[in-house]
């Protein structure tokens, strides 16, 4: 049997998401970092009940190293019990998880590079996100191709897309295309599109100063979904993720190509065993989302 740990990416949170891992070892002190380094309480913003600002949970800010926290506890707890991965995969956000579980940094190296991008893409502000379901591929693809202005972010699924770029771009495209529903996201800016150059710039630079080791089980990267261990192609691979689309229809078949018989999603929610179920049916899938899915 062939294992793949997956990783969720922004939109998987939920107010009370910490609470079901409480008693897992080390969860205390990694929020206990994770706050130092924020200069607020994370464990208390997971559970609704923030004292300074930026308060919410769905501020990227919080978001970001609330969910890497999460997801490396989650992971951490299952090698305690000696599981381990034959590839991972992350959405998003979710790739530097995998990396780090993967042993290509530590857990202090990837939370401080989470709060870095979390930081940099809410500052990059004026572009927009839409989901986009239930659509003419080929349409959508023409419309993309003929608008310099929005770009694919996220390849799902045959069936969903997220669209990002400017506003009128976004809404534009969405009004022409044929499509079951369009849902608008609630995000800052316009991520992962060439719209955010300026903070993947940026981001660049804090990447180039964190030694990267190989990975000891290979590692699919959203901007190109083939299994890799050397780590100067996974550093590679991780500074055009904000600019690039995450490709994770490709990694679904990847995971497929590998031999994979089951994906194990590590994080709250089942958004990614929910799109695997619909796009490779065949695949069994678990999800690990709190300390009670350990048993």
């Amino acid at each position: 049997m062939s294992i793949a740990w997956v990783f969720p990416g922004q939109g998987s949170q939920k107010v009370g998401m910490a609470e079901p891992l409480l008693d897992l070892p080390g969860a205390r002190e990694l929020f206990n970092l994770a706050s130092e380094l924020l200069g607020r309480d994370l464990w208390a913003i997971c559970a609704g009940e923030p004292a300074s600002e930026p308060a919410a949970l769905d501020d990227t800010r919080n978001t970001q190293p609330a969910l890497f926290v999460i997801e490396s506890l989650l992971a951490e707890a299952l090698r305690a019990q000696g599981r381990r991965p034959d590839l991972v995969a992350g959405h998003s956000l979710g790739e530097l998880v995998a990396l780090h579980v993967a042993g290509v940094f530590d857990f202090e190296t990837g939370l401080r590079l989470m709060v870095r991008r979390s930081e940099l893409m809410a500052a990059a502000g004026g572009g927009a996100m839409t989901a986009v379901i239930g659509f003419d591929r080929a349409q959508l693809e023409q419309l993309v191709a003929a608008n310099a202005d929005v770009v694919i972010a996220n390849d799902n699924s045959e069936a969903q897309v997220v669209l990002s770029g400017t506003p009128e771009a976004v809404g534009a495209i969405c009004a022409e295309l044929r499509c079951k529903r369009a849902i608008p996201l609630s995000v800052s800016g316009a991520f992962h599109s060439p719209f955010m150059a300026a903070a993947a710039e940026r981001f660049a630079a804090e990447i180039e100063a964190v030694p990267f080791a190989d990975a000891q089980v290979p590692v699919l990267s959203n901007t190109d979904p083939t299994p890799c261990r050397d780590a100067a192609v996974l550093k590679r691979r991780l500074r055009e993720q904000m600019t690039r689309g995450v490709r994770w229809r490709e990694t679904m078949a990847q995971l497929l190509a590998a031999g994979v018989d089951t994906a194990v999603e590590i994080g709250p929610g089942n958004v990614l065993s929910g799109l695997i179920k619909r796009g490779c049916p065949t695949l069994a899938t678990a999800q690990i989302s709190a300390a009670a899915d350990l048993g």
